[in-house]
């Protein structure tokens, strides 16, 4: 990559501009666009989801879109008239920003509420975008109810959160509310790929998978973590390279563990778990990244969950073929262990033992599996009043059973 007196981090660089190209929300954007055609537009909108997922993007992009006088058929802002110049030069006056974090005071709202009164001097809405809204005070949240409810007609507001559940049943029954998903291991790498082709950065597909799975459907990480690595390794992007500079386990450990338990190889188990300590990593870290696995080999059993399989296309093959080498009932002892070994560790005064007991344990798993006698005609058992009329049958005496013969003779 060249080097830019005048670098700008990749997040913002290639931040999307347009509806179509934002990243993995395409339920949000088609539905943003469709409501802007008809011109049946909420007077709020609260855009929820996980960090990283684009709701302060589309906040922009519907604000700049809804200013726009000349929009394109595919109702996209047109990027040449006055409002969207001076919306892409940062001064436009009829979109402001505010980051409730630090403006999270009823006189904060209450300033707002005033500015609200006043129509936009050109354009057609003046759009206020909140951040983070949750971080807002109960007064606060009270003082700005009336105006959410009934803004002016020129007014439109754009609410962004990451913790829904923290905002009042009052607020939200006032807004429509947009809900953003997770973006897929395979929309990040695919964008990934897309802006290595434009910087010019070699890289490997595997690679790309790798920073998209750390990422954690976070696209704002992703790109983060890009600029880091690209830092690192001087610009060609290698999947050794990924796993060094993030510090991440390899794949290749887990399915060497599960190898070696299916094999009922203890000594092997320990020694690789030794190699792993060595290299820095924590057992916790460890514990985690042994419990993912065993969880992806469990929803690769059945086809209708295979999708669940959270792991890159490249590595899947694997998952699926190791999924049918490894019992059903190994797998759930396994993370059985694992998630009793998870809620240990902490606790635990000598925690290499902790995971080591739990890896011997795991191997112990197909050793107790196989030797379990088959039995292909089980016995019903027999029931409680049966076995003790047979029991006194038994010890019945021999002279008991000739004197009673003798009575019926008598009789």
């Amino acid at each position: 990559m060249p080097v830019d007196s005048t670098y700008i981090v990749s997040a913002r660089k290639y931040r999307p501009t347009t509806f179509e190209s934002v990243v993995g929300q395409k339920h949000i954007t088609s539905t943003l666009q469709n409501a802007i055609a008809s011109n049946q537009l909420a007077q709020a909108f609260l855009f929820c989801g996980p960090r990283g997922v684009g709701k302060t993007t589309c906040a922009r992009i519907l604000a700049k879109t809804i200013n726009c006088t000349n929009l394109t058929p595919e109702v996209e802002a047109c990027n040449e008239c006055d409002s969207c110049k001076t919306f892409n030069e940062g001064t436009s006056i009829n979109i402001f920003e505010l980051d409730a974090a630090s403006n999270n005071s009823v006189e904060n709202i209450r300033d707002l509420v005033k500015e609200v009164n006043v129509p936009p001097m050109k354009g057609k809405y003046k759009v206020y975008i909140i951040d983070e809204v949750h971080m807002l005070s109960q007064a606060a949240f009270n003082a700005f109810l009336k105006t959410l409810e009934e803004p002016p007609k020129y007014v439109k507001f754009i609410l962004a959160t990451t913790e829904k559940h923290k905002i009042l049943p009052t607020i939200l029954s006032r807004c429509q509310i947009f809900d953003f998903h997770r973006i897929t291991i395979k929309d990040i790498s695919d964008h990934l790929e897309h802006i290595c082709k434009i910087e010019n950065v070699q890289y490997e597909k595997e690679a790309l998978d790798v920073i998209a799975e750390k990422a954690d459907g976070g696209l704002r990480d992703a790109l983060s973590m890009f600029d880091f690595i690209i830092a690192f390794s001087g610009g060609n992007i290698t999947f050794k390279g990924v796993i060094e500079s993030l510090n991440i386990l390899d794949y290749d450990y887990f399915f060497k563990f599960i190898d070696y338990m299916l094999q009922n190889d203890m000594a092997s188990c320990l020694m690789l778990f030794d190699e792993i300590l060595i290299k820095g990593f924590q057992g916790d870290t460890f514990i985690d990244g042994l419990s993912k696995h065993i969880r992806n080999l469990l929803v690769g059993k059945d086809n209708k969950t295979i999708e669940l399989m959270n792991v890159p296309q490249s590595i899947q093959q694997r998952y699926l073929q190791q999924s049918q080498n490894s019992p059903m009932k190994f797998l759930l002892n396994a993370l059985s262990y694992a998630n009793t070994s998870a809620m240990e560790y902490r606790a635990s005064n000598n925690k290499r033992l902790c995971v080591e007991l739990m890896l011997m344990k795991m191997c112990s798993i197909m050793a107790k599996l196989s030797s379990r006698p088959a039995t292909s005609n089980p016995q019903p058992p027999t029931p409680p009043s049966a076995t003790h009329t047979q029991n006194t049958a038994q010890n019945t005496s021999p002279n008991t059973a000739v004197q009673t013969t003798a009575e019926k003779k008598t009789l």
